[in-house]
């Protein structure tokens, strides 16, 4: 079973409550919220005072992305304000399995997100300690790439990999979803969908919601 987790940073900031209402009423069940520093990525957008406010507007579970350096600063103070899930990124975090245990000591659930150009290996001795694995298929820091071919094989290595040594922990994938590949992602092993530009970039984010999960059960 997959799940789509629209994100934010692609809705319009100026109707925030009745974008996150347009998504939900589509079918999605969780809302993903991009935390840009500038300095691990080269773009700023949200953090804390923004979470707090969304989390009064909505009962979705608020997954939080830390795209941010020193994450193990912040990232328990994210589940504090609301977040459900928080991910840090494996490249930012030396001490990794300290941060992930501070996350589900806070009431959140523990995520690594891990790069295009990052080997798998980077994951495996953290894995145990994480309940998900936010797998990026386009390089962070902006809205609306293309989706990274090669990474189909990444996600079934991960995939894969989880599989073989038992564990629990959930796939999530992000960037260059759309209604074109969404199928192949969900049969390659994701089980939680981002999507920002294919969800709000035409308007109506209701229908690009049902439309995305369509196309991801139409099996062939």
């Amino acid at each position: 079973m997959f799940e789509i987790a629209p994100s934010i940073l692609s809705a319009d900031f100026t109707r925030l409550a009745e974008e996150i209402s347009a998504i939900r009423e589509g079918g999605a069940t969780i809302l993903h919220f991009d935390v840009m520093d500038g300095r691990f990525v080269p773009n700023i957008t949200i953090g804390l005072p923004v979470l707090k406010s969304v989390r009064k507007a909505t009962e979705m579970t608020i997954d939080c992305h830390l795209m941010i350096v020193e994450p193990n600063r912040y990232a328990a103070e994210f589940v504090r304000a609301g977040a459900d899930m928080v991910s840090v990124h494996v490249e930012a975090d030396p001490h990794l399995q300290r941060t992930l245990t501070a996350i589900r000591e806070a009431g959140g659930q523990a995520g690594i997100a891990i790069n295009p150009a990052t080997s798998l290996t980077a994951l495996e001795e953290a894995l145990p300690d994480a309940d998900f694995i936010l797998l990026m298929s386009v390089n962070p820091g902006f809205g609306g790439q293309q989706f990274i071919a090669n990474s189909l094989s990444k996600l079934r290595r991960l995939s894969a990999m989880i599989e073989e040594r038992g564990l629990p922990t959930r796939i999530e994938i992000d960037g260059g979803i759309d209604a074109k590949n969404i199928k192949t992602v969900v049969e390659s092993g994701a089980e939680i969908i981002v999507a920002g530009s294919a969800v709000f970039g035409g308007g109506k984010p209701t229908e690009a919601v049902k439309e995305l999960m369509d196309a991801a059960t139409i099996w062939a």
